[in-house]
């Protein structure tokens, strides 16, 4: 029996596999988006003493309250942002899950999707997987702005929705106020849902993060995703959210019941207490990323690679064409076996067989120093090994 065709148009994650790739030749993994020094102690020590009081039973499916409570009073506190714990937050197994139940709870087949590109890997396939269409709209380097005339005529009466992602992953944009209230205004008039994937929020070098709900008419027509994955450094806790209108809200619970049943209880336990820690913590966080970007920067640049500065999250969107004619893929295998320092090849941001990513691979920052030192000295010998 053949398998499902959906799953013939696309891949598995290229991320992942470049991980795989690091192990099996010994290379330093600026590939996959995992930090490698530890998280807070104090939510560490929460999950054990949640493990040890028991807290290990199925969690209220849409996520227990303790942890919905401390998301709502994140929103309150950071944004003015007014949400319901109970119709309005549905807690999921990272923010992968929320978009997958997202996707399926929200949309038919036929329906179409606006994707910026270059995009994080999991759009295409969240698309397919409902039976909509991915339509990518180009986002331009090297400040990796959209046109907003291309944006308008890439829609089309199946449109339904645009996903929005900022800090960008690879980019590292941010979308500025003036780019939020055009892509507003454009999905207001053309009657669109905006689902924006929010897990960098806290890490911001330059300017600021705006949630899009919270511009004039788009509370309603706004889906708000993000995880605590890369805010605490707890990427294998799995651990993000998705919050909606409560008639989304209710679409939304419903799938995410039949895909997990509901996240793991003691971690959401722990991961309450990390939204009461107090500003130092997030502005601790974000210059010690800054810091790591502007160690990495200097030698990357003198490597060959030429990139725009991230203005927020951990990586460096970097081309190589200077360097090297090769694609993508065989540039980043080669540099991960012959250099010792592994990325993700830039093709993986882009639709199948789009060149324009051919001439990129990004580098992942969120490391420790000492990484980040033993990845420099590696590639001191590239520019000598091409």
């Amino acid at each position: 029996m053949a398998n499902a065709i959906r799953t013939s148009t696309f891949t598995e994650s290229v991320i992942r596999e470049m991980t795989r790739v690091a192990n099996e030749h010994g290379a330093i993994n600026l590939a996959q988006g995992f930090p490698d020094f530890p998280m807070p102690a104090a939510m560490k020590e929460a999950a054990c003493a949640a493990i040890h009081a028991d807290v290990n039973q199925y969690a209220t499916t849409w996520g227990s309250k303790p942890l919905r409570d401390a998301i709502v009073g994140k929103y309150d506190r950071r944004y003015g942002m007014p949400v319901d714990a109970e119709r309005e937050i549905t807690v999921t197994c990272g923010a992968t899950e929320a978009a997958a139940a997202v996707f399926l709870a929200l949309f038919n087949p036929g329906d179409e999707v606006l994707i910026f590109e270059p995009f994080y890997e999991n759009y295409g396939p969240d698309a397919i997987l409902c039976g909509a269409t991915p339509v990518f709209v180009p986002l331009t380097p090297p400040d990796w702005q959209f046109d907003a005339a291309a944006l308008e005529g890439a829609i089309t009466p199946r449109s339904k929705a645009l996903v929005l992602n900022s800090p960008h992953n690879p980019t590292g944009h941010v979308f500025s106020r003036a780019e939020l209230e055009a892509i507003a205004r454009i999905c207001i008039a053309h009657d669109l849902l905006v689902i924006t994937d929010d897990p960098y929020e806290y890490i911001v070098f330059q300017g600021e993060h705006i949630p899009m709900a919270t511009l004039p008419g788009m509370r309603d027509r706004t889906v708000t995703i993000s995880s605590l994955s890369k805010t605490f450094s707890i990427t294998g806790w799995r651990l993000g959210y998705a919050i909606a209108s409560p008639d989304k809200t209710s679409a939304i619970r419903k799938v995410h019941d039949f895909l997990t049943v509901g996240a793991p209880a003691p971690l959401q336990q722990a991961a309450a207490i990390g939204y009461a820690f107090d500003d130092e913590y997030y502005q601790t966080l974000s210059a010690n990323y800054l810091a790591r970007r502007e160690f990495l920067a200097g030698p990357l640049r003198d490597a060959g690679f030429q990139f725009a500065e991230p203005q927020g999250a951990y990586y460096f969107f970097a081309d190589f064409s200077a360097l090297s004619r090769d694609d993508d893929v065989t540039f980043a295998k080669w540099m991960t076996r012959e250099i010792g320092v592994a990325t993700v090849p830039g093709s993986s941001f882009y639709r199948p067989n789009a060149a324009e990513g051919k001439r990129y691979v990004r580098f992942a920052f969120c490391k420790k120093q000492s990484t980040l030192e033993q990845a420099v000295e590696r590639l001191g010998k590239l520019r000598a090994a091409v």
